[in-house]
């Protein structure tokens, strides 16, 4: 059996070749090449990889876009926060909130057209908690909307992240919800049910007991 202080070597030697070719590539290119090949190679990794091999590139393509932020390298992201396995999506979408810390004009652009659309992948009950993760600029007009959205796991996923947010000022958009009575599972608690027009009104409960509400 091979010693594990060799084995650990040849670990960080792995780790020093990795980050060589990741400067190797972003120095090889502008911005709008690089941007172009990664959202190619996002395509290519969600059409044509087996589960494993797919999950690998599109954890190191989240990084990459992250790491040259346009539009295009948003939209990547977007995409691969579809994803259905949770390390990939939990990959993304700490990509997504870097980057939406200094962009995030482009971040909402690109979650304005998902919202536009209609879309209705597994991204949509993410980007709420992204979103509510932000402080400046001010993410709620964007973060409502999702409270609009017509699956009722993606509304649900839009209380929690005002609520988490707590402003107030939400109360109003939640109000319209409190007679929905769409049923959603709840995973945190043991996927219990609820009704939407529940959620909206322990919410409404929770926000006006929040003493920011009174400065």
């Amino acid at each position: 059996m091979a010693d594990p202080r060799t084995k650990l070597e040849s670990l960080f030697d792995a780790d020093r070749v990795l980050r060589a070719a990741e400067d190797a590539f972003l120095d090889s290119a502008d911005e709008k090449v690089l941007a172009r090949t990664i959202s190619a190679a996002v395509k290519d990794a969600l059409t044509g990889n087996e589960d494993g091999e797919q999950e690998m590139r599109l954890v190191r393509l989240a990084d990459l876009a992250a790491q040259v932020p346009c539009l295009e390298t948003i939209e990547a992201l977007l995409k691969i926060l579809d994803h259905h396995e949770p390390a990939v999506r939990s990959e993304a979408g700490e990509c997504l909130l870097d980057v939406a810390y200094e962009r995030f004009k482009e971040v909402a652009v690109a979650i304005e057209g998902l919202l536009d659309r209609r879309h209705d992948g597994e991204s949509m009950e993410e980007i709420p908690f992204i979103l509510a993760e932000i402080r400046d600029p001010d993410p709620l007009p964007l973060l409502v909307r999702f409270l609009a959205h017509p699956r009722a796991e993606v509304v649900a996923a839009a209380i929690e992240a005002v609520t988490g947010y707590g402003d107030g000022s939400v109360i109003r958009h939640l109000e319209k919800l409190t007679e929905d009575p769409r049923e959603v599972t709840l995973p945190d608690l043991d996927d219990a049910t609820a009704t939407v027009g529940d959620l909206a009104a322990d919410a409404i409960a929770e926000l006006q007991g929040d003493p920011r509400d009174d400065e």
